[in-house]
């Protein structure tokens, strides 16, 4: 597997963490280098552990995760998502009710949007193709693509203010949407 070939499949893994980043940019708690630095790290940490989990696991248990991650991914970033909109609807609320650079939040969205690369990391183990190298790069690629989703979305949030934490929820639950229905209908195009 070639440099080319791992920055298309790099790319490809990194678009939710993108997304996500650039919903969580919006918010009044990705404003500051710490946070930022918090998730995009943890981001490209998380992309770049969840593939050499993947292959160390193997083909043994492929089946029973292709079976339940669209679900678990789901499930993860519907809640953060709907914890984000009430926040953002809550005319009193004068920060958000989770910060989402710190603890089991950060934790929930890196596992969330880097579920895919643990079957990456399954694809190549049975491939037999050696997995550092591609998980490094994989890291390094989210971590960096995070870090513009971020500061795009500061930006936005700026300018947009509270409305944008409800666009950022409404952005984790459609992600969440898509790859419960990719997996479930098959729709590759998604």
């Amino acid at each position: 597997m070639d440099l080319f070939e791992i920055l298309l499949i790099a790319i490809g893994l990194s678009m939710d963490a993108f997304a996500v980043s650039l919903g969580i940019g919006a918010t009044r708690f990705a404003g500051g280098p710490r946070p930022i630095f918090r998730l995009s790290f943890h981001f490209g940490l998380f992309q770049a552990l969840m593939p050499v989990l993947g292959w160390l696991v193997g083909s043994r248990v492929v089946g029973f995760i292709s079976g339940v991650d669209h679900w678990i991914a789901f499930g993860l970033l519907a809640f953060v998502g709907v914890r984000m909109i009430r926040s953002g609807l809550d005319p009193d609320a004068e920060t958000h009710v989770v910060d989402p650079s710190r603890g089991g939040t950060l934790v929930l969205l890196a596992v969330a949007t880097s579920i895919d690369a643990f079957v990456v990391g399954l694809s190549l183990a049975l491939v037999h193709v050696a997995i550092l190298y591609p998980a490094a790069i994989i890291g390094l690629v989210t971590g960096s693509l995070s870090l513009l989703g971020l500061l795009a979305g500061n930006r936005l949030g700026r300018r947009f203010g509270k409305r944008m934490e409800i666009i950022g929820g409404v952005i984790l639950i459609v992600i969440g949407l898509r790859v419960l229905f990719t997996h479930l209908f098959g729709l590759a195009g998604v």
